[in-house]
């Protein structure tokens, strides 16, 4: 028998050489605007280190050292944790050195500074004493908020980045009241802004167990910022109606001696109507979907439940996040 060979893959082609070489990082005269801003840094008490160009898309930002008084954290951005900062502050004081700058941008009003990425590197430096703080300051606005996509100082659980995103939109709904959809890039995932508005009316609801739904079932909205907001906590509400009736179908599951972690993905499970009717990239109405799975969890019939079904369940646990 003829020996069957398998097909080789393709190699993936080499990326196209891109940005700009080192020298070209660190050479030319700085535009206006970064002028001004070295200005502003230097009337703030901080101190110019270095003007240069970002190797990737040759946009120009500075290195400088701020007063640490004058930086504080974007507001909407993850609350901090007190474990990670006491981490980083021990961290910072065993090896004698500040070693990973933060990004900062001017605020709005110009008092100050924020940064997107470095809440807790900033407040580990307080806990220490220090005086100042060496940052990336780059001189637009916007760079703070795309900047929490790429935020990798402390993974997010879905709770952490849905506060993000919706303080993230309740601020730009101040600041530049463009529609919702303008701003997919910072949010992300349009999921996230209903959670976000979940998690501010309760702080432990399980936004993991409903968000493979939502994804099926949001998209970022063509309304005004604003006014998607005001859709947003609508849409909360009756998210949170859901739940309410989830958690009843879950204490009767308990009544019968059911004990397990993945309650509620058992019963989200039972009562999706999605399941077997969407195709693949496909998306649902948002308010038809939930109605009929409020429907369904309120007629939920816990006594022809049997033990082999709950133990096959799995999911997100029944606990909040």
């Amino acid at each position: 028998m003829a020996e069957v060979k398998k097909p080789r893959r393709k190699k993936k082609a080499a990326p196209e050489p891109r940005g700009l070489t080192p020298r070209q990082v660190a050479g030319g005269a700085p535009p206006a605007a970064i002028e001004r801003l070295v200005e502003k840094i230097e009337a703030d008490g901080g101190q110019l280190v270095g003007a240069y160009k970002e190797p990737l898309g040759g946009q120009w930002q500075v290195i400088a050292a701020l007063p640490l008084e004058k930086v504080n954290p974007t507001p909407y951005q993850r609350d901090l944790s007190a474990p990670h900062v006491a981490r980083l502050a021990d961290a910072m004081d065993r090896l004698g050195r500040f070693m990973d700058p933060i990004v900062a941008v001017p605020s709005p009003d110009g008092t100050e500074y924020w940064t997107p990425n470095g809440n807790h590197r900033l407040a580990a430096l307080r806990q220490l004493g220090a005086r100042s703080i060496v940052a990336m300051v780059v001189p637009e606005a916007e760079v703070a908020h795309r900047i929490l996509v790429l935020n990798t100082e402390k993974s997010h659980n879905v709770r952490e980045r849905a506060l993000e995103v919706i303080r993230l939109a309740e601020a730009l709904a101040q600041l530049d009241d463009r529609p919702e959809r303008s701003y997919e890039t910072e949010f992300e995932d349009a999921s996230l802004l209903t959670l976000g508005c979940c998690y501010q009316q309760n702080g432990r609801f399980s936004g993991g167990a409903y968000q493979p739904v939502l994804k099926r079932v949001e998209t970022f909205l063509p309304q005004k910022l604003s006014n998607a907001l005001v859709l947003r906590r609508e849409r909360a509400g009756k998210l949170l109606e859901l739940d309410a009736a989830v958690v009843e179908a879950i204490a009767g599951l308990k009544a019968r001696g059911f004990e397990s972690p993945y309650l509620r993905a058992f019963v989200l499970a039972r009562i999706n109507p999605l399941r077997f009717t969407l195709k693949r990239g496909q998306k649902a109405d948002f308010d038809e979907t939930i109605a009929r799975m409020l429907g369904a969890a309120r007629r939920f019939d816990t006594s022809k439940v049997k033990a082999d079904q709950v133990a096959r369940a799995g999911g997100a646990p029944d606990t909040a996040e």
